[in-house]
């Protein structure tokens, strides 16, 4: 299987002048982990993920004042959509983090998440009852 198989379409971008409380909003109306933050300044990508996003208020930072461009991972490690699951689930696990913005020509065409991944390889859902311990 491949990442465009398992990813989400559904990309959010946010500018690196968002706060961290904007971009928590729109990632929570959105319900995605993460949103690509996009700085015409840079003309480069960067991602923030909730996580980025729950350290800075555990912090003690105000979400109010504090901006996506201070928390924003700019290394980013970019999956094609033709990379297959296994290597998404590579450069996750090599580079300790839980989302790849996926890239097709210039721009980004969605997120693949673990959750994705697992989504694609565990079983099929069963009700409590019907499962085993």
């Amino acid at each position: 299987m491949l990442v465009r198989d398992a990813m989400s379409t559904l990309v959010l971008s946010i500018g690196p002048a968002h706060t961290l409380r904007q971009a928590a909003r729109l990632m929570s109306a959105r319900r995605v982990g993460a949103a690509v933050v996009h700085d015409p300044d840079t003309c480069g990508l960067g991602i923030i993920t909730e996580r980025d996003i729950l350290d800075a208020v555990g912090a003690g930072l105000d979400p109010d004042t504090e901006t996506a461009s201070t928390h924003t991972t700019t290394d980013v490690v970019f999956a094609s959509p033709v990379w297959t699951l296994e290597e998404a689930a590579g450069a996750m696990t090599h580079g300790g983090f839980r989302h790849l913005i996926v890239l097709d020509g210039d721009g980004p065409v969605g997120i693949v998440s673990v959750r994705d991944i697992i989504r694609c390889w565990a079983p099929v859902r069963r009700p409590r009852a019907e499962m085993t311990v």
